[in-house]
């Protein structure tokens, strides 16, 4: 991965004044950055040595609630220490904040400073190891959409959700008059974000009002994770700066469409595209058929790592631009798999099923796990589908639950093998708790529907 931001440089600009303040962070296990504010000269004591932060970090919820059920931390346990060691090949400058830097760390176990396995960086980091064990090298990238609200979060919050206002009035998919108009927050994002050394290639209106797109050029694995997890929070902390309130929440209602996160994705071997082969149909490997096999068989048991709540699953409807049915088809946007750039040396595969809550360590380590095993079985790849998939009943359908999810999540013999039980067992114990929590909620739903007619 490409330095952004070179440690000497950094020491330069806080003996200068330039940078006063570090963010030091991690990624906790729904994506987002977690971890500390150093003052710049403090940093530079530990800069390549480590910090702590509490484990707990790695075993919370959405409302950094501490449910039981963990084996790694736990209140039996006393909540101890994790490392936060920075990569300093991740340094870069926060264009938005004044005089401050971030930089991204790995996390490790506090007695033996071994990596933690269930850390989002980590986990896919074991992907990537294995296809570079194999002479292949993952390229990816993210599609993030999401909506922009007037209003910022706090404010939005204190009116209880109620009669949100998108930041436009209508569909605005590729509209150029009604995005000009978000040019205020839009702009300063994909500036600040390309100042930070995100490679930000555009932006554009989506299928619904207030609806925004994202999109990011290709990157090595894990560098394609880190620039998916600073863009969502640039996002955020822009729009509300600007007075306004970004949602990555998949479905916001009934009769709106979702936001997604495709992934994209290919292997790469000595510096060309692995999928590509200009004499067979499609100018598609044998390669990529055994990975994009692979996808499909095992798509269900890795749901629950593209589509980890409650929520998610709402998403999930006809006539939505959502798949519903686990089929790859060429240049199709019903299908959960579409074949992009057939006929060309960009050929690839873009995988759907993610919705734009998606922690992107997890879902690009997923996506890799089902590809090289479909490589790893030697398995054949069925022929496309054709037409609607909506309308189809002779397909495996994606869950339609965070249970169902979890349940193929927890069975998974080839997930076990390539993350390891620890890192299963972490999440499908993180799902069941969603599930939880959500059969204790009482829901506007149920209120509105019963009240009287009960």
């Amino acid at each position: 991965m490409a330095e952004v931001l070179s440690f000497e440089a950094l020491k330069a600009q806080i003996s200068s004044g330039a940078v006063d303040t570090v963010l030091v962070c991690m990624v906790d296990m729904q994506g987002r950055l977690m971890g500390k504010r150093f003052h710049a000269e403090a940093f530079l004591d530990i800069a390549e040595d480590e910090t702590h932060c509490c484990n707990y970090l790695l075993a919370t919820d959405l409302a950094m609630a501490t449910p039981d059920g963990y084996a790694s931390s736990s209140w039996e346990r006393g909540y101890g220490d994790y490392v936060m060691r920075p990569d300093l090949s991740t340094l870069r400058p926060v264009p938005w904040l004044e005089g401050t830097a971030m930089v991204l760390c790995d996390v490790l176990d506090h007695h033996t400073h071994a990596p933690v396995p269930h850390a989002p960086r980590e986990v896919l980091k074991r992907q990537i190891a294995r296809a570079e064990a194999m002479g292949l090298s993952p390229i990816m990238a993210t599609e993030l959409e999401f909506f922009l609200f007037r209003g910022t979060h706090d404010e939005i919050a204190d009116g209880g959700f109620q009669n949100l206002q998108p930041i436009s009035h209508y569909n605005e998919d590729y509209h150029i008059f009604q995005t000009t108009k978000e040019e205020p927050v839009m702009r300063p994002i994909r500036n600040h974000l390309r100042a930070m050394g995100v490679p930000v290639e555009g932006t554009k209106g989506e299928a619904e009002a207030g609806q925004e797109e994202l999109n990011i050029k290709y990157a090595d694995a894990l560098g394609c994770a880190d620039h998916h997890t600073l863009a969502k929070h640039a996002v955020k902390e822009i729009a509300h700066e600007h007075g306004f309130a970004a949602t990555f929440l998949p479905k916001l209602s009934a009769d709106s469409v979702g936001s997604a996160a495709h992934i994209h994705q290919s292997l790469f071997k000595d510096g060309t595209n692995a999928f590509h082969d200009a004499d067979r149909p499609l100018a598609k490997s044998a390669l990529m058929d055994s990975y994009m096999a692979g996808l499909l068989k095992y798509a269900p048991e890795v749901t629950c790592f593209l589509a980890p709540y409650i929520n998610s699953y709402k998403r999930f409807s006809k006539g939505t631009f959502a798949p519903t049915r686990i089929v790859w088809s060429v240049d199709n946007r019903t299908a959960a798999f579409r074949l992009v750039g057939d006929g060309t040396k960009g050929v690839r595969v873009e995988c759907r099923i993610p919705g734009a809550d998606m922690n992107p360590y997890l879902g690009l380590a997923a996506m890799l796990a089902c590809g090289l095993a479909g490589i790893e079985e030697g398995l054949s790849l069925e022929e496309p589908f054709s037409g609607d998939a909506y309308e189809t009943a002779n397909t495996t359908h994606i869950p339609t639950t965070l249970r169902d999810a979890r349940a193929a999540l927890t069975g998974s013999a080839m997930l076990r093998a390539a993350m390891g039980d620890e890192v299963i067992d972490h999440y499908a114990r993180a799902a069941e708790w969603e599930i939880e929590e959500f059969d204790r909620a009482v829901t506007d739903y149920e209120i509105k529907r019963g009240f009287e007619k009960a």
